[in-house]
């Protein structure tokens, strides 16, 4: 009987190595920058084994103080520097929640460390910016990545699959983007965030940038990394004693070969959306948020509605999946809507949009970016 327990004892032993050997650490996690509203997102995550928050940089003080009082922050964990945090914490990867601007500088530092980067929408505030992180990353060998809400959207997987898997309503004819909110002053954005968001230099533009770049991503992806022949935008002040800086309504139209992409982004719906519209040769499909969704060969049918499945763990939470991308178990693939091919493309898509809206011509694809399209 001894010799059974001892030999129960060692087997359980053995195996109880072998898990811990399988698990892997969490991912160690820098954040850069408090001032973007988003960055709620990573603070206040369920806690999970998959990430550990191991610094993060914000110069403002004030700002460190207001977050302070907010249950779960440790203020122990903030540095006025990156090259600060990134000395006492060494982190395998950071989150730039910080000015779309401040994003090239995030990479400048991170990538010849062999840092791995997560942006959040859109990529970079200029193609020219674009251009150089690209260039580090490529160079360096990290991922670089960029976060939208709708990447995490069940009905835009279902919709991809409904179309590519199952050719539910055959080919791809025109899609209708619809994204934006009543106004960042108008819903209560930060101080900080506003300070940014509604700098032409420091965002890149206003609506156009904030959210003409969530049709940019879906349809790049929906089109498997086609780029459009031509772009044409109009932008808008209609609030101009609220943001005198910078737009607050983006039209874009992009042509491609047999497809026409609306984006109509604002700062003057009368509330929050994310829909989109995509019509088919053979029928329609309506994401009208993260779930719900309307599926029909013909008009009448749009009545029918459907509920998308949530995306599975890992692959429905941006920074599960960034941990995934880099431990290796999950593979991008090239126009995946976080990928730095579709992102480039983005980037591309809203610099040619505001060379359009200052002309006021039809930009051609082919000759703004050269006849290789970068």
């Amino acid at each position: 009987m001894k010799t059974m327990q001892l030999v129960l004892a060692l087997l359980f032993s053995q195996m109880t190595i072998a898990v811990h050997a399988q698990t892997p650490k969490p991912l160690r996690v820098g954040v850069i920058g408090l001032v973007h509203d988003h960055v709620n997102w990573i603070l206040n995550r369920a806690k999970a084994n998959d990430i550990e928050i191991v610094g993060i940089v914000e110069p403002n003080r004030a700002l460190v103080q207001r977050y302070a009082k907010k249950p779960g922050f440790d203020v122990n964990l903030v540095y006025s520097t990156i090259e600060e945090m990134v000395e006492k914490t060494k982190p395998e990867a950071v989150t730039a929640f910080n000015s779309i601007y401040d994003h090239l500088s995030t990479v400048e530092y991170c990538a010849p460390r062999g840092i791995h980067v997560m942006v959040e929408k859109p990529l970079a505030a200029n193609w020219k910016h674009a251009q150089r992180m690209i260039e580090l990353a490529q160079k360096y060998q990290i991922q670089l990545l960029t976060n939208f809400e709708t990447t995490w959207y069940g009905s835009n997987a279902k919709a991809y699959e409904l179309i590519h898997q199952d050719n539910r309503i055959g080919p791809i004819r025109k899609m209708v983007f619809h994204h934006g909110h009543p106004g960042p002053i108008e819903i209560g954005c930060s101080a900080e965030f506003l300070a940014f968001l509604t700098d032409p230099v420091l965002n890149g533009g206003g609506a156009l940038t904030d959210f003409g770049c969530y049709g940019a991503n879906l349809a790049t992806w929906l089109l498997k990394g086609e780029t459009p022949k031509s772009v044409f935008c109009s932008l808008r002040h209609i609030k101009p004693n609220l943001y005198p800086k910078v737009d607050d309504e983006a039209t874009i139209v992009l042509e491609y070969a047999n497809t026409q992409v609306i984006i109509q982004a604002s700062w003057n719906w009368p509330y929050g959306r994310k829909d989109l519209e995509i019509y088919g040769q053979n029928g329609i499909i309506e994401c009208l948020n993260g779930k719900d969704m309307l599926v029909g060969p013909k008009l009448e049918d749009r009545g029918k509605p459907l509920v998308a499945e949530a995306l599975p763990p890992g692959l429905n939470d941006p920074f599960a999946y960034l941990e995934g991308v880099i431990r290796g178990r999950i593979k991008i693939q090239s126009f995946d809507l976080s990928a730095l091919d579709n992102n480039r493309i983005v980037v591309q898509i809203l610099e040619a949009a505001k060379h359009s809206a200052a002309t006021g011509k039809v930009v051609e694809w082919g000759k703004f970016f050269g006849k290789k399209g970068n």
